[in-house]
């Protein structure tokens, strides 16, 4: 039997007209229709960040109906897509809007929602949706600005916890502060992100264009974000060109080296140090080489920089974790193994009964098997 797939289901129930055994909607939902597939409107309070948007900026921009350079808040429903095939993520969570792909949810959203989202997508036979709002825009000297993406959930739809709302300056869980930094861009003079936007597509050619950009730009939480994007697209290029790696190990090794003055800025601009991916990377890159000391050193060059203001405790959390078994590494210790000692034979004697002759005889009592003659029957038999 052919098993149809999900979309094909939905196009199957959009051809009849009896709609009869369709559920009606619970509270708190709707049922919605998106570019010829059907889903199911979830509503809630709290936010959830879509990443990524910054890839895709011309899907954005149809949707609210095309550049400006006014100021956007456009309500939106949203399509929320568990891939299959994703190589660099196997838990990803696509966003889509009108058929469109507008961002992603982060790695560890798409952890915690993943399995709940797939629940309740076979419990209801269609998708899964969150109403949002597109925010950004507005006029730059070279264009719009850019747009990012926002959603309300209930975690409670997802099988995960749900307390109450969180105020709305702290809605948003900071995480490497990108997000943030984007929809506040048109409103915060100090830094200025639309370069991220008109960054080529190909990697090599972004690359360089990076490399231009880090030479003139002076603004700390840009210099930040290129050096996050520069180190990405590196990453990627790996198997593109030879020095893909050792340019990649270099370009961490600047961005630190500025990190005390971009910490600041961070601070400033968030209130809290958001994640730093360069400094995670880096540890596991050294730990993949079995280079203990390298290890151990940007280890502790991201806990001091985390200090008692990282946004993310469960990354300061992992990496002490990781500084206590690379210096066990460095210096040799191992678990202690248990010592075995040998249970003493047991002393005095026993008597036996010789199958040859009948007679029973005494021995010392000795581990091994016991002797089925007697010394007398033995001594003949040899």
């Amino acid at each position: 039997m052919v098993r149809m797939g999900l979309f094909q289901r939905l196009r199957g129930r959009e051809q009849r007209d009896d709609r009869s055994d369709a559920r009606p909607p619970a509270k708190g939902e709707a049922q919605q229709r998106s570019s010829g597939a059907d889903f199911v409107l979830l509503a809630g309070s709290h936010d959830l960040e879509v990443v990524g948007e910054s890839h895709y900026q011309d899907q954005l921009w149809r949707v609210v109906g095309g550049r400006s350079t006014e100021r956007v808040r456009m309500q939106v429903h949203c399509v929320m897509i568990a891939e299959t095939d994703n190589p660099y993520d196997v838990n990803a969570i696509r966003v889509m809007i009108n058929g469109a792909t507008v961002g992603y949810l982060c790695r560890e959203d798409a952890v915690e929602y993943r399995a709940g989202l797939l629940a309740r997508q076979a419990r209801e036979g269609r998708l899964i949706g969150l109403s949002g709002v597109i925010v950004g825009g507005g006029r730059r000297a070279d264009g719009p600005g850019l747009l990012g993406v926002w959603l309300s959930h209930d975690p409670s739809d997802f099988g995960l916890a749900a307390g109450e709302p969180p105020p709305p300056a702290v809605q948003a869980q900071l995480r490497t502060g990108l997000s943030e930094a984007l929809v506040t861009d048109e409103a915060d003079d100090s830094y200025d992100l639309s370069w991220l936007v008109q960054l080529p597509a190909d990697h090599l050619a972004a690359i360089k264009r990076l490399r231009q950009l880090l030479k003139h730009d002076p603004d700390p939480i840009d210099r930040h974000f290129m050096f996050c994007e520069l180190e990405r697209r590196l990453y990627r290029s790996r198997d593109a060109f030879a020095s893909a790696l050792n340019d990649y190990d270099e370009a961490c090794r600047q961005h630190d080296a500025e990190m005390d003055v971009i910490r600041e800025s961070l601070l400033a601009k968030f209130g809290a140090v958001p994640l730093l991916e360069t400094y995670t990377q880096m540890v596991i890159r050294q730990q993949k080489a079995k280079d203990w000391v390298a290890a151990i050193h940007w280890t502790e060059r991201a806990l001091a920089l985390y200090g008692d203001q990282a946004a993310r405790p469960e990354a300061v959390k992992d990496l002490t974790d990781r500084l206590a078994g690379y210096r066990a590494k460095l210096d040799g210790v191992r678990p202690s193994k248990p010592s075995i000692t040998k249970a003493s034979s047991a002393t005095g004697t026993e008597t036996l009964t010789c199958q040859k002759c009948g007679q029973q005889f005494e021995r010392q009592v000795a581990p091994g098997r016991k002797p089925k003659f007697c010394p007398s029957c033995r001594g003949a038999a040899a």
